[in-house]
């Protein structure tokens, strides 16, 4: 069963789009997107992709799944999932990584769904991510070490937990624990848990049920910053550490190509 025709309706009214305004922006006519909404015709294939980057999610998530029931244009849950949308971008249409601060990761576990929260946040381009959501978390403690305390993970938000690559390190974030960097294993078909490995092995593991997961984030890289004073280290200078990487290495890039 396809839900588009429910779907392009709710999610343009989430935005408080005008048929009108909509239609505009896709570059089509008003009745096109009338006839659309009221299932008297599909959309084609160009137009299913102009639409899945007009709301920044993907087409199989319009096509399959149900998304009457979000209230908020700043994520959606489908089932058990939570999928965030839409991916920050900057006046060139480029993807932006949002910057959890060490001050705003105290305020993460009561601010994740929160749109005005997660708009405070600060942000940057790195152009050398791969597709997806990112965000870059700060990292206390030893026991992911040698990742040191200091450091940032820059990670990519896993929209399912089917998806998890079991062995690998995620930033977790728990209705208990808030938020943790850890290896982390499958368990869910024996335990309906997750096993989490510190690589410091001073560290016991421990496992954490599904249903008390909030947010998987997969590690991508990590920016070392430990070779700094704390009164260096804030949200500005982190983010230009950041954007100075990114420079560097779309510099490399270009001269590579």
């Amino acid at each position: 069963m396809s839900f588009i025709a429910n779907n392009i309706k709710h999610l343009r009214e989430l935005k408080n789009h005008t048929q009108e305004f909509f239609a505009n922006e896709l570059n089509i006519s008003r009745e096109r997107v009338a006839s659309y909404e009221q299932g008297r015709s599909s959309p084609p294939v160009e137009i299913l992709i102009a639409l899945s980057n007009y709301f920044n999610l993907p087409i199989d998530v319009l096509i399959k799944n149900d998304l009457s029931k979000a209230e908020d244009a700043s994520f959606i849950h489908i089932g058990n999932q939570r999928i965030l949308f839409p991916i920050k971008v900057n006046e060139n249409n480029e993807d932006m990584v949002e910057i959890v601060s060490d001050d705003a990761s105290a305020g993460y576990l009561r601010g994740y769904s929160d749109p005005e929260y997660i708009e405070s946040l600060n942000d940057l381009k790195l152009p050398f991510l791969p597709m997806g959501k990112h965000r870059a978390f700060p990292i206390k403690g030893d026991s992911m070490l040698p990742i040191k305390s200091g450091s940032f993970i820059i990670s990519r938000y896993l929209e399912d937990i089917g998806y998890l690559n079991s062995g690998s390190t995620y930033i977790v974030l728990t209705h208990n624990d808030g938020l943790v960097y850890k290896r982390v294993y499958d368990k869910i078909e024996e335990h309906q848990c997750l096993l989490m490995v510190s690589d410091n092995r001073k560290y016991d593991p421990y496992y954490v049920p599904v249903n008390e997961i909030l947010e998987l984030w997969e590690f991508t890289c990590h920016i070392n910053l430990s070779e700094y004073d704390e009164s260096e280290i804030n949200t500005e200078s982190v983010a230009q550490m950041l954007t100075n990487i990114g420079v560097q290495l779309e510099s490399i890039k270009k001269k590579v190509s």
